[in-house]
C-alpha cells in the first residue's frame, strides 16, 4: 500500500461519558492547510452532538505507526470506535470479525439511495455496511497553468498525442512541461491515468481491478507502459523525491506547465489565492474525460461494548454522511461529496465538473477505483505492482515488455 494509503489511519476512540455522550479520541493525518480545516469540520460536527473531541496523534512517516497502533489496540481488545481505512483493506479488517454492522444507521439515513452502488459496495462486507464514506477524490486530473500555455502557444491536451505536442511546445518555451514528484505513489498515480487514457475503462477494470492476466500481458498494456515512460522525458532532473505539493507549486508559479495529480492539488491552488478557470485549469487527464478514478476516504466502525460509545459511534456515522458535514468537509479538502444529489452552489467549477462526471460515470460503468490510492486491489498486490511501475520509470534499461511481465507476476501476489 502506498504511503498516502497507509497514512490514511484516523482512529476515533469513544470512551464512556454521559449516557448519550462519548469522548471522541481522534488520530488523524490531515495536517496540511486545507486538510486540517477539513478535520476540524468533523470535530465541530461531533461536538455539536454533545461528544467531546480529543486529538490523538501517532507520529511516524507515512502512517505505518498509526496502523501498528490500531492493530495493537484491536488485538488487546481496546478497539477504537472508528478508524480511517479504505478500499479492499476494509474487507480485510471485516474478515477478522472486528468491525461493527451499521446497517441501522445506513437504513435510517437511506445510504443505498444516496451512494453509487460501486461506492456502497466498498463500504459493505457480506452485504452489511461496516464503514461510512467521507468524500470522493477524483484522481485522473490534469492541472495546467494557462499563462504558461499561452506563452508556449500550446493548448491544454485532451488525449495523449496532444499531451506530447503541448509538452514539446512548453519545453521549447523554456517551461518544464510536467511537474512531477519522483515518489512511488506519484509514479503510480501517473501510470493509472495513462492506463485509463490509453486503454479505456474496460481495459482498466480488467487489468488493474480484476488483475486479469490476459489484459496485463496485452498489446494495450505495452502501449500504456511506452506512453507512461515517454511522460518522464518531460519532467525535470530535480523530480526524484519531490513532494506532490511542491510539484503543484511549480505549476502555480508557472515554472511548470502541467501536473497529473488527484484533486487534493486543487487545495494548494486555492490556498495560494488562485482562481479556477483563470489562474489554473482543471481537466480530465488525457483520454479520460468519460471516466473517473475514485479514491474514497472512509471510517471503518469497530465493535464496541459500551452502549454510550455505540450511540456516539452511530452519531459519528450519521454525521459523516450528513449534508452539512459533506459540504463543509469537501469544500476544505478539495474533494466532492460522496452523497449524491447535493446542492453544489458553494463549490467551484472544478468540483462541479468532478461531481457531474462522478454521477455520469456511475451510470455508464466507467467509475473505477484508483489502484494507486488503495481502492482497487489488496494491499500486497498494489505494493508489488507499484514497485515495478517505479522501477520501470527510473530504469534506463528495462523494456516495456519486461515491465509488463513483471507487473503480471506482481499481480499474483495477494
Amino acid at each position: 500500500m502506498l504511503p498516502v494509503a497507509l497514512a490514511s489511519a484516523v482512529v476515533v476512540g469513544l470512551t464512556a461519558g454521559a449516557a448519550q455522550a462519548g469522548e471522541v479520541e481522534v488520530l488523524h493525518w490531515w495536517t496540511s492547510g486545507g486538510e486540517a480545516k477539513a478535520a476540524a469540520a468533523l470535530k465541530a460536527t461531533l461536538q455539536a452532538k454533545g461528544h467531546t473531541w480529543k486529538d490523538f496523534a501517532v507520529a511516524g512517516g507515512g502512517g505505518d505507526s498509526a496502523m501498528t497502533v490500531l492493530k495493537s489496540r484491536v488485538v488487546s481488545g481496546n478497539a477504537p470506535a472508528a478508524a480511517q481505512i479504505k478500499g479492499p483493506s476494509l474487507q480485510e479488517w471485516a474478515a477478522e470479525g472486528v468491525l461493527a454492522n451499521i446497517d441501522d444507521v445506513a437504513k435510517a439515513e437511506k445510504w443505498d439511495s444516496l451512494l453509487p452502488p460501486v461506492v456502497a459496495n466498498v463500504m459493505k462486507y457480506k452485504g452489511n455496511y461496516i464503514a461510512a464514506p467521507v468524500n470522493v477524490h477524483r484522481v485522473n486530473w490534469l492541472w495546467a497553468n494557462p499563462a504558461a500555455f499561452k506563452k508556449a502557444g500550446a493548448k491544454v491536451p485532451t488525449n495523449w498525442d496532444e499531451f506530447f505536442v503541448a509538452a514539446d511546445k512548453l519545453k521549447a518555451a523554456g517551461i518544464i512541461p510536467v511537474a512531477h514528484g519522483g515518489q512511488n505513489w506519484q509514479d503510480f498515480t501517473t501510470f493509472e491515468s495513462v492506463a485509463l487514457g490509453v486503454g479505456g475503462a474496460d481495459f482498466y477494470k480488467k487489468a488493474l481491478v480484476q488483475l486479469d492476466q490476459g489484459a496485463l500481458k496485452s498489446p494495450t498494456m505495452t502501449k500504456v507502459l511506452t506512453t507512461f515512460k515517454k511522460v518522464k522525458d518531460y519532467t525535470d532532473k530535480n523530480a526524484p523525491g519531490r513532494d506532490w505539493n511542491l510539484a503543484t507549486a511549480m505549476v502555480i508559479k508557472g515554472e511548470a506547465g502541467m501536473q497529473l495529480m488527484g484533486d487534493w492539488a486543487k487545495g494548494e491552488f486555492i490556498a495560494a489565492g488562485k482562481v479556477p478557470g483563470k489562474d489554473f485549469s482543471c481537466s480530465a487527464a488525457p483520454g479520460t474525460a468519460k471516466s473517473f478514478t475514485f479514491n474514497v476516504d472512509s471510517f471503518a466502525m469497530f465493535k464496541l461494548k459500551s452502549e454510550a460509545n455505540v450511540k456516539a459511534q452511530k452519531d459519528l456515522a450519521a454525521a459523516i454522511m450528513s449534508t452539512e458535514f459533506q459540504e463543509i468537509f469537501n469544500l476544505n479538502k478539495g474533494s466532492i461529496p460522496v452523497r449524491l444529489n447535493m446542492d453544489l452552489s458553494k463549490f467551484d467549477d472544478c468540483a462541479k465538473l468532478s461531481s457531474k462526471d462522478f454521477v455520469d460515470t456511475a451510470k455508464s460503468g466507467s467509475l473505477v477505483p484508483s489502484i494507486a490510492h488503495g481502492m482497487a486491489v489488496p494491499s500486497a498486490a498494489q505494493g508489488a505492482i507499484q514497485d515495478v511501475v517505479s522501477q520501470f520509470w527510473n530504469s534506463d534499461k528495462m523494456t516495456a515488455t519486461e515491465a509488463m511481465d513483471k507487473i503480471a507476476s506482481a499481480a499474483k501476489i495477494h
